[in-house]
């Protein structure tokens, strides 16, 4: 028995509901470049080892960990969005999300309660990395049902516009603590002041999301199926998923080495000051949040394919050369547009990406399918692209390996862009 939900009304405002929505995915993304941002920091705190290297990939692992919940939240949470509705669902995923923040930042560190603190913070991880696993897809479904008709790309788009907005204040927050606080300071206590603003912001998030309307297409859904249902058809689907994930791949692999990274890349392996790569990195989030509307409107005139296509090859011929450039001749400016380069094209392929992700999907697990598929993706190619990116580095001597990361993520997607517009070709025309 379904309770009766709260429809969304002709006359509601769209960019409310936008907001309202998006909210959720603001606090993930901020926690999720704390953590990449502070990873110097945190790994001092809660994983002391005998090396620098040492400390910091133990942190990037557990990091990553929280990655590999997201297919298990994507699959549960997802299947319940499925079945009770998107307005209670997305509130169910965001008190997850928030027990996780709320865990890590008041956790105490090795120093006072030995094990217990990097168990802990592991723990805050994987709660955030299970809530994570059906926000986005829920989120993203949600904007797609209430988008107007024709412009369903760029609705879909500010659901990774608000992780952007989210990087912007994160960005800024580090900014402000470096240029008051000395480093002793920072290393100490002054990493988790952003944390405990996260926290501080979670009651209002909670508001907007308790006063969210539930879209008229979930109502007027005849059948809505149980859980069983929808794993029963996740497994029938299982191609699509798969596709899904690759097609996913540029998208993750590119976001968390242009914005989670690259403050990390600049500090440690080209040596620039703290300032110079929060300041890149504020750059980069302000480039992604311009670029993924525009590759989502784009998407709606000329279509997904093309975009998805086009951006995978130009990241496939580019993302090494700009990276090898960066190396060689490691400044701000160039940092800056080198990253800018990459962030456009991941701005206008995710633009895209994120919305036909929504349509491949079949209509009956499309919270399910779009979560699993983005969360595999996540914890293969996004997550672990910091850890990635440090072991090519550290493996192979050359500062630029990451582009070779991109640069394969990229190919994943280009092949799954040809396999899954055959496939829904096919699909729509059978005769043919």
């Amino acid at each position: 028995m379904h309770p009766s939900p709260r429809t969304l009304s002709p006359g509601h405002s769209k960019a409310s509901a936008v907001f309202r929505v998006t909210a959720g995915n603001f606090l993930e993304q901020f926690d999720f470049f704390l953590f990449g941002f502070y990873a110097t920091q945190i790994a001092n705190v809660f994983f002391p080892a005998a090396s620098e290297f040492a400390s910091l990939m133990m942190t990037f692992a557990v990091f990553g960990a929280g990655f590999l919940m997201r297919p298990l939240g994507a699959i549960i949470l997802g299947a319940y969005i499925d079945d009770v509705g998107r307005r209670k669902g997305l509130i169910v995923t965001l008190s997850i999300m928030a027990s996780g923040t709320i865990l890590i930042a008041f956790v105490p560190g090795y120093a006072t309660i030995g094990l217990l603190a990097p168990a802990l913070v592991l723990v805050g991880r994987l709660l955030q990395g299970f809530s994570a696993g059906a926000e986005l897809g829920g989120v993203s479904v949600y904007l797609a049902e209430m988008a107007t008709p024709g412009r369903k790309g760029f609705f879909t788009s500010w659901q990774s516009a608000s992780q952007q907005v989210a990087i912007v204040v994160a960005a800024a927050l580090g900014f402000a603590l470096n240029q008051s606080l000395d480093a002793t300071a920072i290393a100490a206590w002054g990493w988790r002041v952003p944390f405990f603003v996260g926290c501080m912001i979670v009651p209002f998030i909670f508001m907007l999301r308790r006063n969210l309307e539930e879209t008229q297409e979930f109502k007027a859904r005849q059948h809505r199926p149980s859980m069983n249902e929808v794993f029963r058809t996740l497994v029938q689907n299982w191609g699509v998923v798969i596709a899904g994930m690759m097609l996913v791949a540029m998208t993750t692999a590119s976001f968390y080495l242009i914005t989670v990274y690259a403050p990390t890349f600049g500090k440690t392996v080209l040596h620039l000051s703290t300032a110079d790569s929060l300041l890149v990195t504020l750059c980069v989030a302000i480039s992604n949040f311009v670029w993924l509307p525009i590759g989502g409107a784009l998407s709606d005139k000329i279509g997904r394919r093309p975009l998805l296509a086009g951006m995978t090859l130009l990241a496939i011929a580019t993302a090494y050369p700009a990276l090898s450039l960066l190396a060689h001749a490691p400044s701000f400016l160039n940092m800056l547009l080198v990253l800018l380069w990459l962030s456009f094209m991941y701005g206008i392929y995710n633009g895209a990406m994120v919305v036909a992700l929504t349509e491949v999907m079949p209509v009956q697990v499309r919270v399910a399918g779009f979560s699993l598929a983005y969360s595999l993706a996540t914890a293969v190619f996004g997550g672990f692209t910091p850890a990635i990116s440090t072991a090519l580095i550290h493996m192979t001597g050359d500062k630029a390996a990451p582009g070779y990361w991109m640069s394969f993520a990229a190919a994943c997607a280009l092949l799954a862009t040809f396999a899954l517009y055959r496939r829904r070709a096919t699909t729509l025309n059978p005769a043919h």
